[in-house]
């Protein structure tokens, strides 16, 4: 993780502070939570790479693919314990939109103001695209059997969004065995080199395994605390938990990526930047999403299933649609990261004016 974001670590304390000492203080706790992950979901992703170095191409593929999206599977468990499934599905679908709309985006528009043509990989982004497709089926199907079926027992949608959660990880399985293996010369400029690397700094295996442990607690101590206060937060502020889960936490938890995703971007490596954003959304539908799905199953109050409310599946279908369309051809410009921002801006203010009742789901009817 770059310096710049290091001091952002100074909140870490402060969350702790004022968790134990103005316990009420909803808004600014949640405030300092959100500040303290950010720092420390880019050292997660930092560490990870150096361990990744240790470890061979192979699992150290596996590795980014695991970690890549731990703080956002972090606040995820958290939110489940705290029965906060509304609060999940909504995070989930605002990591999908920012990285599919506002990182790329950003990259796009970063990388495009210095150089008036860029290329990538278009075989690569062709199939991560396809992937994204299959996930958005997978939000889609759910919704369908919930709003068209009729009255149906929610056990029989929880038994359907445990099947669905296990074809998720059995096509995410193939897609890392597909791109690492028996595919890998094709995707052989997607990979790039590591920030470490590239400055020919490579921790220990020991360093980098401590530096992970340490930041995985850490983010797990602050995720608590921004789940316990993000409801009455939410109220203070005059949005719902549909608009913070969907804009605030999904950003907070990509933050790092997203510097990361622009900053490759501006160096002209684009196979690297569209593969930070668009293999981050594979990772959250196609992995993350499910492992919470069967997760709910042993913690927290109640299962979580993958029926998502309307806006929710319409939101991801745009965004798969969008950058589908603009990365297939393997070329970008500013113009097209300025149109996926836009498309970024709209979606947030449709979360922004729709009502709280529109972030839960309303029970089938006969």
């Amino acid at each position: 993780m770059r310096p710049s974001l290091s001091w952002l670590l100074a909140f870490v304390p402060v969350t702790a502070a004022l968790h134990f000492l103005a316990p009420h203080a909803h808004l600014w706790v949640f405030g300092a939570a959100c500040a303290a992950i950010i720092p420390l979901a880019g050292w997660m992703g930092r560490a990870t790479e150096h361990l990744a170095e240790h470890t061979g191409e192979g699992l150290g593929g596996l590795l980014n693919a695991t970690f890549g999206n731990a703080a956002e599977l972090i606040i995820a468990f958290a939110a489940l314990q705290h029965g906060l499934t509304a609060v999940v599905k909504a995070s989930l679908t605002g990591s999908i939109l920012g990285n599919l709309l506002l990182v790329l985006g950003a990259a796009f528009l970063g990388g495009g103001l210095r150089k008036e043509i860029q290329t990538f990989n278009a075989t690569a982004a062709r199939m991560q695209a396809t992937m994204l497709m299959l996930a958005a089926v997978a939000l889609v199907l759910p919704a369908g059997f919930h709003h068209l079926g009729g009255a149906v027992s929610p056990a029989r949608e929880d038994r359907l969004s445990v099947w669905i959660a296990v074809v998720l990880l059995a096509c995410y399985a193939l897609g890392l065995l597909f791109t690492l293996r028996t595919h890998r010369p094709l995707f052989s400029g997607t990979a790039g080199e590591t920030e470490a690397v590239a400055h020919g700094e490579v921790w220990s295996l020991r360093k980098a395994i401590v530096v992970l442990a340490l930041a995985t607690a850490a983010v797990a101590w602050m995720s608590e605390i921004l789940v316990a206060s993000v409801e009455q937060a939410a109220r203070a502020m005059g949005m719902t938990e549909l608009f913070v889960g969907v804009v605030v936490v999904a950003i907070i938890g990509n933050a790092a990526e997203h510097s990361t995703a622009v900053l490759m971007a501006r160096r002209d490596r684009m196979d690297l930047a569209v593969s930070i954003a668009i293999g981050s959304s594979i990772q959250i539908a196609l992995f993350v999403a499910p492992v919470l799905v069967l997760a709910s199953h042993f913690f927290g109050p109640a299962p979580m299933d993958f029926v998502f409310t309307p806006a929710e599946v319409m939101a991801v279908l745009v965004a798969v649609f969008a950058s589908a369309q603009v990365a297939s051809d393997g070329e970008s410009h500013w113009l097209e990261g300025a149109q996926l921002l836009a498309v970024y801006v709209l979606l947030g203010l449709l979360f922004y004016f729709l009502p709280a009742s529109a972030g839960h789901v309303a029970p089938a009817t006969p």
